[in-house]
């Protein structure tokens, strides 16, 4: 007779103890959930880049060093030149790159709460204590409690995400550089810049300042959600010890090959970001002339409102079909909170309706 296997004795207890990453249906929805760019590529750019994609040798493994898919973000994506760049499959792959590579015994990391529920997850499957230190009640930075927090737990890792996911907001410049400066040697500090393009503001023009200074990026907010792809960089030193720990061969062939084909050509993705920005202005002033709604300011392509029982209003959007996220339980910060994707023009005429809608009716 077979023995059942003992799962306890074989995993961790802490992991047992989660549930997996769980991602809704969005079949015949409209998905204003997942921060996603909802514009294509126009169409004569997609056949061209099928026939791109054609030619990739689909039977060879990818070119180990990256270098002219590094060179194209070096050029097209702002990174200073003789900077290193470390690639990842998505920026979840670079989080916990970091976070193996210095998840020495007591090491910890610390962010800001509520933020990118990655950095705690990344931090607890490697072996490392999380500290999470809340923003204030307006979602900007706690300074003086990120100072003290420094000062008490003395972090390997702080995570500033610029801006942050969920609130959308843009932390003060200065008050990072003060964590920059608090931290000093003894730690690094990542500058999370995933919505960088809809902020259009960034440290990594100033890597050469700091040298605990990592600026990690995504295209994926970009408009190339689909292909995971992220990118770092920082002291080439730091750079060199993250390259080790790297999984070979992690960005496939068809990802370098679409990446290259659509950096070359980043403009349409900048005019399709600039579009969002201009949605973004509208579609917030048109929540905020809504009875009952709280919308906080947002750099990213997201915002963050605040409505009386949010978790009914979330529930009468999906059933006309809209999926938004609801985050009032990820944190005590944010209760009765939804965060909405921003989308096209008419994307978010449908939107605000059905948020009209759910909001007046009992």
């Amino acid at each position: 007779m077979e023995q059942e296997l003992s799962i306890t004795k074989l995993i961790r207890p802490e992991i047992a103890s989660l549930s997996a990453y769980h991602v809704p249906d969005a079949s015949g929805f409209l998905k204003l959930d997942a921060m996603e760019n909802p514009y294509q590529l126009p169409a004569d750019m997609q056949q061209e880049l099928a026939r791109h994609l054609s030619g990739v040798a689909l039977n060879r493994y990818p070119q180990p060093a990256y270098a002219s898919l590094k060179q194209l973000i070096a050029d097209k994506l702002g990174v200073p030149a003789a900077h290193d760049i470390v690639l990842g499959n998505g920026s979840d792959e670079l989080i916990s790159m970091v976070s193996i590579a210095c998840a020495k015994p007591g090491a910890k990391v610390l962010a800001p709460v509520p933020g990118f529920v990655m950095y705690a997850m990344s931090a607890l499957f490697a072996g490392l204590e999380f500290v999470g230190v809340d923003l204030n009640a307006d979602f900007t930075l706690n300074k003086v409690a990120m100072l003290a927090a420094i000062a008490e737990h003395q972090p390997a890792i702080i995570y500033l995400a610029y801006p942050n996911n969920p609130t959308g907001s843009l932390y003060d410049a200065d008050d990072m550089v003060a964590i920059l400066q608090a931290v000093g040697n003894q730690g690094i500090v990542i500058v999370d810049e995933a919505y960088q393009p809809f902020a259009q503001a960034s440290f990594m023009p100033r890597l050469a300042e700091f040298d605990n200074l990592v600026v990690m990026r995504t295209v994926s907010k970009l408009g190339l959600a689909g292909i995971r792809l992220g990118y770092m960089a920082g002291n080439n030193a730091l750079m060199h010890e993250f390259e080790k720990v790297r999984p070979p061969y992690n960005i496939n062939v068809l990802t370098q090959a679409a990446a290259e084909f659509v950096l070359a050509r980043v403009e349409v993705l900048d005019a399709q970001a600039a579009e969002l920005r201009q949605q973004r202005t509208a579609l917030m002033a048109a929540m905020a002339g809504l009875p009952g709604v709280q919308v906080f300011p947002s750099a990213a392509n997201f915002v963050l409102i605040r409505v009386a029982n949010a978790e009914q209003v979330f529930v009468k959007l999906r059933e006309q079909k809209i999926l938004v996220k609801n985050v009032g339980k990820m944190h005590n910060l944010l209760g009765n909170c939804l965060r909405i994707t921003v989308s096209t023009r008419e994307e978010n005429a449908l939107f605000l309706a059905a948020l009209a809608a759910s909001l007046s009716s009992k």
